[in-house]
């Protein structure tokens, strides 16, 4: 009987000391509520009114008032991932992102406000749409709790999971009782011809612009140069794939002898995984695919096409093989995501439309592994750049954390000083802004955009990154100015909604980072103190 109530008062005390709640960010929205046990129908409805009050104002107070939320069995969370995916790699995993975020409100108000609108317009009451879920939740059997999700705010299935799992089909009365959404923009599909309200025009200057690419790739001996400015501002998704191949510098200019160079690189990478991809359950490499195991169902969870079997092993393959292939650096948790762009623009090849739900295994076996070579190759190129970012202790994002700091607070000194006051490190929220590559902040789609820039820049993913990392922050002045206390600020930060951006936001975030470098990039008396 002890237990039972014991159990009961978890349950209804949602809000306590060390319960972890679910971070969203732009590859992580927010979950339908219903898939949720957090919400029980005990619980009243949090006073947003005096939630300032009660936050603590800097990090010494949060971090005395959370003493006990870190205490996370992760190699128990690891050994779940491992004998899950031993299983069955259907998907069914509750992915979790590999760095560690802070408990607190997932939405600030205005957010919160906005999503709800639809309701209020359709005149229904919210809590009116939930509670009815809850109280039915509560009579649950507990082999259930996996289809709508854990305790203590651990995420539950995502809406792309729900269409690769077993799951019974919903009944009419669930549909009906799913929460209206604001429409999203796809996460992959018709990438380069994204707006802001989704719509995908091909305008006359589009098509010039595709034209004058087909034009410079068409050319004997591509001008490697034009072709970088003519990349800046975006390149157009049919010719993606291979201006990526040349502006990383896997291809050649010269025509006649890019497929001679593709067939012998290819060739070349499954020799790597004939000589080295039985080693990854020696003693030497196990931990290292383990690693990459567990990592690769948490990429992109809410896309369908990364949930593949399929995908996952050619995931594991690229990653491995990198890493032995480089020792000094090895795997470190992020470089997953740095795979995910290469891939999707050499599947788009194939594919027209709905990228995010195209079953790879459909594919001839020979275009697999045309892509899956030349992503691992992409990606080799790209890290060459920053590698230091990824060799032990990470210097490379260590100095680059400290030189955005140092940018911002010349840049800003109202941001810079607003963080200090509440004691917000840069490392709290830039570090990741770094090893990802701004991957977790961005949909995948602003992502490619920005890649395509960071293509045509010298030194893009290493020099050019922090000018838009900062450009990021200053965006953001508003929102983070508003905020007076720690939790609030760093959630924020970790949280940023960019979950609607397209191109033309794109367009301008990097149109400020290139107006920053011009100003401070060489005049370095500006830049130091």
């Amino acid at each position: 009987m002890a237990t039972e109530n014991r159990i009961h008062f978890w349950r209804r005390n949602v809000k306590v000391p060390g319960s972890i709640q679910p971070v969203y960010g732009a590859q992580h929205p927010p979950l339908d509520p219903r898939l949720r046990r957090t919400f029980a129908k005990e619980a009243a409805k949090p006073n947003f009114n005096n939630l300032k009050s009660k936050k603590p104002s800097s990090f010494h107070e949060f971090a005395r008032s959370t003493n006990d939320a870190w205490d996370i069995d992760d190699d128990e969370e690891d050994e779940d991932f491992l004998a899950a995916h031993q299983t069955s790699l259907t998907p069914s995993l509750h992915p979790s992102p590999p760095l560690q975020q802070y408990p607190g409100p997932s939405l600030h108000q205005a957010d919160l406000a906005d999503r709800l609108t639809p309701l209020g317009a359709a005149g229904l009451n919210p809590q009116e749409e939930q509670e009815p879920d809850c109280e039915e939740e509560e009579q649950q059997d507990e082999g259930e709790q996996e289809e709508c999700g854990e305790f203590n705010g651990r995420v539950g299935k995502s809406s792309s999971d729900a269409h690769l799992g077993d799951s019974p089909v919903r009944s009419p009365l669930q549909k009906q009782k799913s929460l209206p959404m604001r429409p999203i923009i796809p996460l992959i599909a018709r990438i380069s011809d994204q707006n802001a309200s989704g719509a995908p025009p091909m305008t006359v200057r589009e098509k010039s612009r595709q034209d004058k690419f087909r034009q410079l790739l068409a050319s004997p001996n591509t001008d490697l140069e034009d072709l970088r400015k003519s990349s800046w501002s975006g390149i157009p998704r049919e010719v993606r794939p291979i201006t990526w191949r040349l502006l990383s510098g896997y291809l050649p200019a010269n025509m006649e002898r890019r497929d001679l160079v593709l067939k012998r690189k290819r060739d070349e990478y499954f020799g790597f995984i004939e000589q080295y991809y039985h080693s990854r359950t020696d003693e030497h490499f196990k931990d290292t695919y383990r690693q990459i195991h567990i990592d690769i169902p948490r990429t992109n969870p809410l896309i369908p096409l990364f949930q593949q079997p399929t995908v996952q092993e050619v995931f594991e393959r690229i990653l491995f093989i990198w890493a032995i292939r480089h020792p000094a650096s090895g795997y470190v948790q992020g470089i997953n995501d740095l795979v995910t762009p290469f891939f999707v623009v050499f599947l788009s090849e194939f594919v027209e439309e709905d990228v995010e739900n195209f079953e790879m295994a459909g594919l001839p076996l020979e275009t697999q592994r045309n892509i899956e070579a030349d992503s691992f190759w992409c990606m080799s190129k790209l890290l060459d750049g920053i590698q230091d970012n990824y060799t032990f202790a990470q210097p490379g994002i260590q100095n680059k954390v400290k030189d955005l700091e140092e940018l911002v607070s010349r840049i800003d000194m109202d941001i810079h000083g607003h963080l200090k006051r509440y004691e917000v490190e840069y490392l709290q929220f830039a570090f990741r802004w770094m090893n990802n590559l701004l991957m977790r902040e961005l949909p995948l789609r602003c992502t490619i955009r920005v890649w395509d820039t960071y293509q045509a820049e010298a030194e893009g993913f290493s020099n050019f990154h922090l000018y838009v990392c900062a450009a990021f922050l200053i965006e953001w002045r508003k929102e983070i100015l508003s905020m007076v206390d720690f939790q609030g600020l760093l959630m924020l930060l970790q949280n940023l909604p960019t979950i609607h951006w397209g191109n033309e936001e794109v367009g301008l975030l990097l149109a400020e980072a290139y107006r920053l470098k011009y100003m401070f990039a060489d005049a370095p008396k500006h830049y130091k103190r």
